[in-house]
């Protein structure tokens, strides 16, 4: 396993470490599993944004979307 450091503001560390307190977790866990969600989140938004560049994937009217789930109610 890799180990690399960062600087970060006071109030983000003092936020981490309440965080890992109520987690019963170390700073280092609580910052690898945050990386995993932004890195997780990061891959989902960039896929949606290849979707959505695509020319040849049809366009969703905001309309009839919202009027099609609304009726699925």
């Amino acid at each position: 396993m890799s180990q690399i450091s960062a600087r970060l503001p006071d109030e983000l560390v003092a936020a981490l470490d309440e965080a890992a307190t109520k987690l019963h977790r170390t700073r280092a866990d609580v910052i690898r599993q945050a990386v995993e969600y932004y890195l997780d989140d990061f891959e989902d938004i960039s896929h949606a944004v290849e979707v959505l560049r695509d020319p040849a994937d049809p366009i969703l009217d905001w309309e009839t979307v919202k009027h099609d789930l609304l009726r699925q109610h």
